[in-house]
């Protein structure tokens, strides 16, 4: 198993991550250029990089007939990854690119968890289509898509959660 790391997915982690935090951040009234700058960054290398080789893991992982366990399985472990653990991160790119050193703590994990449990329906079903019903090749720009418009959501509830 080979990683991968293509132009394609380094654009389309640039472009869809960067304008899901952007609208986020617009709605919070909270836009600003480092943030966007930093989120183009990690769009296109930790998001890039990461994901689509997650996938491919998955796809390997988990092989043999197209069961519905099989189907189950995939959506867990995207869900796995896709945990509290990775919300907290991503809501620590956005305080570290916002400039907003002083509201980094242990809080923002609670946050994070807080706003994945609430969102499981949601994840859950997404993920599952994302693991089951795209191509492997297409699965990055999927879910890449489904977090762009999860940044909303994860922005918001970011204030809900507090």
């Amino acid at each position: 198993m080979s990683f991968i790391y293509t132009r394609a997915n380094i654009v389309r982690g640039l472009l869809i991550y960067t304008i899901g935090d952007t609208v986020a951040a617009l709605l919070q009234g909270s836009f600003s250029l480092t943030r966007m700058l930093g989120m183009m960054l990690i769009g296109a290398t930790v998001y890039a990089f990461e994901v689509p080789n997650y996938f491919q893991y998955i796809a390997h992982k988990i092989t043999g007939p197209n069961s519905f366990l099989n189907s189950l399985k995939r959506t867990g472990m995207s869900m796995l990854y896709f945990s509290p653990l990775w919300v907290a991160r991503h809501l620590l790119f956005i305080k570290l690119f916002s400039g907003h050193w002083n509201e980094i703590s242990w809080d923002l994990l609670r946050v994070a968890s807080l706003s994945f449990m609430y969102n499981i329906p949601v994840s859950a079903s997404a993920n599952y289509f994302i693991q089951n019903k795209l191509p492997l090749h297409y699965r990055f720009m999927g879910s890449a898509i489904f977090s762009a418009l999860m940044a909303v959501y994860y922005a918001l509830a970011a204030t809900w959660f507090k």
